[in-house]
């Protein structure tokens, strides 16, 4: 079985407990929007590689300020060594904002349904609009409402083999799809740093996700 990846999302400015997960991981996410002004210092202790997110709140996100900021703070965190960025699909002048992060960092475009899980057809479309945008990296993110929503996730990744993709569905009803993904072929799934710190519904904590393929692995 292939390595699984596990990328640890940071939401304060914990720096030990950070440290704590650093060997367990193999990326970090840092989002920018929750973290607040100390979030520049968290990323320069890291040792591992990392992503800047920086959401906006109609995308699940904190940040409140405007939207030239915001893409400025993503910029700033390019300079800061981050390897990858976070970019909504839905974000005003995507395509200027891909151009200018994929001259020195990897694009990671991101869709989010806080509803519900969209059909199989639907999610397919996404992800091609996604890599026609300019894409590195594709993420479908849904909400669970039942069972078979981990399915359709699940199917969707096995539908695109030669794209870096990451999706899972929210929600404790997603929570197979979170751990599954990347047995699926998706390029890594989320952890949170630590119990009852989770960066959106149904995170677990990256020990307990270790729980999961240790088991699965045995």
């Amino acid at each position: 079985m292939k390595k699984l990846k596990l990328c640890a999302s940071i939401i304060n400015t914990d720096i030990k407990a950070v440290k704590e997960v650093e060997p367990l991981v193999d990326l970090f996410e840092v989002r920018i929007d929750l973290i607040g002004d100390g979030w520049t210092e968290i990323a320069r202790q890291l040792k591992k590689p990392w992503i800047a997110c920086n959401r906006m709140v109609e995308e699940g996100g904190k940040w409140d300020g405007n939207e030239a900021r915001r893409i400025e703070r993503l910029l700033q965190a390019i300079e800061l060594g981050a390897q990858i960025v976070d970019i909504e699909y839905s974000a005003k002048n995507v395509g200027n904002i891909i151009q200018f992060v994929r001259k020195r960092a990897l694009c990671l475009l991101s869709f989010h349904d806080f509803q519900k899980t969209p059909p199989l057809d639907t999610l397919r479309q996404i992800v091609q609009s996604e890599l026609k945008a300019g894409a590195d990296i594709c993420k479908i993110v849904t909400t669970a409402k039942e069972f078979e929503d981990n399915l359709t996730i699940l199917k969707l990744i096995t539908e695109f083999p030669k794209t870096r993709m990451i999706a899972f569905a929210m929600g404790q009803q997603g929570l197979m799809s979170r751990v599954m993904a990347p047995m699926f072929g998706a390029d890594f799934t989320y952890g949170a740093v630590q119990k009852g710190k989770e960066s959106a519904p149904g995170q677990l904590p990256v020990t307990e996700m270790l729980k999961f393929y240790e088991m699965l692995t045995v």
